[in-house]
């Protein structure tokens, strides 16, 4: 009877893992990523996986920009994992940035330069790169072994193609195969490889991956194929980007492209009979997302969110589909021309459309409306709203950086600031980006205005830079006082790329440390002299024992030397509450008294002065005032 008891406990436990087994992760690089639709038109194929899932799935996203198969050990899978149960599914997907450094180590390239005793040349290293036939696979392979021991199924992708044409078809680099063009390091330094044969896959990142795959007993999808494939059915490399990618080179999507990659993953993930029955390839029209949160906002400001209609096998196979709006949303197909109606035609029984709609917040609270979508007989309802907040009470909070001669910042409020540091960067100088520099109109600013300028470690910008390094940032950040939470309610500042216009940039924020990350701010090739306004309006609360961090990205869009980021009038601002009660006190009542005043930071004081005071009451509580 006991065994038989513990039989059945065992199988009862079988059956609560497999029936919570209900998430799909994702691991990858920039073509997985998330991107902020208000930042950007790229798109990662990532952000879409999800929609082809039954409902009761989840599809997680922890792929960034810039990550090799060590950086998706090393920070996204430690990420992820905290999350990972039995049952689940994790997708690995790497490649693009394993090739910096030519498929040499990035590490071992380091190394050499120091056992030589060459600290510049260490500095300039790019630290991301593995070779194909061994660190690549290694990294791959750790991830795979510790999503296994946690009781995960892993599956490995082949990265996705560059769109990289000869004539119609995609080159041998474009499918991430270096065997006509690579590095190799030897005791005497990075050399020129020999040209290899075609069937010669010794530096075929996609290759390769697929060989972890078999030698772990996991599934392979080979999304290097067909991405090819997909590509080559456009004709050229001009039709293909047209219709695929991002604008800004071969490498980034669109919605479309993004779309597309996520369901021909689904496709053949569903076709080797992987998660078969949790996967849907719509053969009719559908939009995403289903339900149209706009998230939160200050009264006042209008809100925007994307929307993606998905048509394959339509009947008729010619025909028109009508979006229309209640009042209070707007519709665009371009941000820039609102409606409350709008149509889109489409032929052979495909349509792959996106579209905009906006809110206005003109009241306190939350605010709904509808979204519905005319194919034919067929009628689609999205349900959407928003929420407009109001911060009211607390004490004002506001630290700004000039960067016009230091690093030194002005803070009012009870807060205490991060100061800025750098990671592979630092200060060239302070000074006028240029005698022509053109600042907006309404900033009243003139050329002489100075900003820091921010160099590189190694001054030298490398040439195959397609997305921000996570080795190289600039950082501020601000963090409550004790006992206090921060509401933050705008981050701003200025950027300019200085001695050229190819200097693109990412500017990010996060409160977890950079596990997590939202984008506030992407331009690429930036006009030189030419001070970019960033403004975002978040919602966000900083909790007492938080921080939120800023972070700035530069890269440059090809190799050059000396080209500098320049940064200006840095500004966090926000209101500081009490963290328990979410209100500062304002009048101290009679029927206590205090019998000592002190500072935030501690210190005492005789008596209330202007601003946050901490005092203990004479019945031995602590309260906070504001005067």
């Amino acid at each position: 009877m006991k065994i038989k008891f513990y039989a059945l406990m065992t199988l009862a436990l079988l059956l609560t893992i497999a029936g919570s087994a209900k998430k799909v992760h994702t691991l990858g690089d920039s073509t997985m990523a998330p991107y902020d639709e208000k930042a950007t038109v790229t798109r990662g194929w990532g952000m879409y996986f999800g929609q082809f899932l039954t409902n009761g799935w989840t599809s997680i996203n922890y792929a960034k920009g810039g990550r090799d198969s060590r950086g998706g050990y090393n920070e996204l899978w430690q990420t992820a994992k905290k999350n990972v149960e039995a049952g689940d599914y994790v997708i690995i997907t790497f490649g693009h940035n394993d090739e910096k450094n030519s498929g040499m180590d990035g590490y071992a390239l380091k190394a050499y330069y120091e056992s030589i005793g060459d600290a510049t040349a260490a500095a300039a290293v790019d630290l991301r790169g593995t070779v194909p036939s061994t660190t690549y696979k290694e990294w791959l392979g750790k991830i795979v072994d510790e999503v296994k021991a946690l009781g995960a199924t892993p599956i490995i992708c082949s990265p996705v193609c560059r769109s990289y044409f000869n004539g119609s078809t995609i080159r041998r680099n474009g499918r991430h195969d270096l065997g006509d063009s690579y590095k190799v390091l030897t005791e005497n330094g990075p050399k020129d490889g020999p040209k290899l044969a075609e069937s010669d896959h010794t530096m075929d990142y996609a290759y390769h991956s697929q060989k972890v795959a078999e030698e772990k007993g996991i599934s392979f999808i080979d999304l290097t194929n067909a991405t090819k494939t997909l590509y080559e059915s456009y004709g050229s490399q001009q039709k293909c980007e047209a219709a695929l990618f991002d604008g800004q080179g071969s490498t980034h999507f669109n919605t479309t492209g993004a779309l597309l990659v996520a369901r021909e993953c689904a496709r053949l993930m569903k076709a080797q009979g992987i998660l078969a029955d949790d996967i849907v390839l719509p053969t009719d029209l559908t939009v995403s997302p289903a339900t149209g949160d706009f998230g939160e906002a200050y009264k006042g400001q209008t809100l925007q969110k994307e929307f993606t209609i998905n048509g394959f096998g339509l009947s008729p196979e010619e025909g028109t589909v009508t979006i229309e709006a209640t009042d209070g949303i707007q519709l665009s197909f371009d941000k820039a021309d609102w409606q409350q109606s709008l149509s889109v035609s489409y032929t052979a029984s495909t349509l792959i459309k996106t579209f905009y709609a906006q809110m206005a917040l003109t009241q306190n609270g939350e605010v709904t409306g509808t979204i519905t979508l005319h194919q034919g007989e067929k009628s689609i309802e999205i349900p959407v709203k928003a929420t407009a907040v109001v911060l009211e009470g607390g004490a004002e909070v506001k630290a700004y950086w000039r960067l016009e001669k230091d690093d030194s910042y002005e803070l009012t409020g009870p807060a205490n600031v991060i100061g800025e540091s750098f990671q592979g960067m630092y200060v060239q100088r302070y000074s006028n980006p240029n005698a022509n520099t053109v600042w907006p109109d309404w900033t009243g600013y003139d050329a002489s205005r100075k900003m820091q300028r921010n160099l590189l470690t190694g001054d030298t910008w490398p040439a195959d830079e397609i997305d921000d390094n996570p080795d190289r940032y600039i950082q501020w950040g601000i963090k409550p006082s004790a006992g206090m939470d921060l509401k933050i309610d705008l981050i701003s500042l200025f950027a300019a790329g200085c001695g050229g216009n190819g200097m693109c940039c990412h500017v990010y924020y996060s409160t977890d440390n950079f596990e997590t990350r939202t984008t506030i701010f992407e331009y690429k090739k930036m006009p030189a002299n030419n001070p970019q306004y960033v403004e975002a309006k978040p919602v966000i609360t900083v909790k007492d024992g938080q921080e939120l961090l800023v972070r700035v990205y530069p890269w440059y869009n090809g190799a050059a030397k000396g080209k500098t980021i320049c940064l200006s009038d840095l500004t966090i601002h926000g209101v500081a509450v009490d963290s328990t009660t979410g209100v500062i006190q304002r009048p101290m009542g009679n029927y206590q008294q205090p019998t000592v005043f002190f500072t935030v930071d501690g210190r005492q004081q005789p008596t209330l002065r202007r601003g946050i005071n901490i005092a203990r009451m004479s019945d031995g509580s602590i309260k906070k005032f504001i005067f």
